[in-house]
């Protein structure tokens, strides 16, 4: 019986998962940038850009991998594609206070969100990081992808230049 429950939550997890990359527009969730200003996430997505979310935090190494590689072709995909990246820390209200240096020591040209009471998290149903969404110019959540392994950055350059019409 055990199992079976194991087996219905992991679908159903699966199947939440998939509903929110379906076209969906983004939550209206009320985040703080790092210099503490209020901002809805929602708003990112009105700028007609193609905007990549990043959830992660300073204890995930495969989430620093990530970024430290994503920061490497960063500049060209703003350039060929028009994208930005939100790095959304769901680094808890003690442990945000090293989410500045880190960024400041990594070079990270990112807008930097926090979710320290993880609504943005829950709200788009991550369950585990690094996870990432692209999110079109239209405000429409078209894809999302968990975990990282080198070389997913290409990966996610090629659903950019598709949206872009590249």
């Amino acid at each position: 019986m055990k199992v079976i429950q194991l087996l219905a939550t992991a679908a159903f997890l699966l199947f939440a998962t998939a509903v929110v990359a379906q076209n969906k527009t983004l939550p209206s969730v009320k985040v703080k940038t790092l210099d503490g200003a209020t901002v809805n996430v929602q708003d990112y997505a009105k700028n007609g850009k193609i905007t990549v979310i990043s959830f992660w935090a300073t204890w995930c190494s495969p989430c620093k991998r990530e970024l430290d590689a994503i920061a490497d072709v960063y500049e060209d995909w703003q350039d060929d594609y028009n994208v930005e990246l939100i790095a959304v820390t769901i680094d808890d209200s003690r442990a945000v206070r090293k989410v500045r240096p880190m960024v400041e020591s990594k070079g990270w040209e990112y807008e930097i969100i926090t979710d320290t009471k993880e609504e943005l998290k829950r709200a788009m149903n991550v369950q585990s990081i690094p996870h990432t969404f692209v999110v079109d110019q239209n405000g429409n959540i078209v894809y999302n992808h968990t975990g990282y392994s080198p070389g997913d950055e290409y990966d996610l350059e090629d659903k950019l230049k598709k949206l872009a019409g590249k």
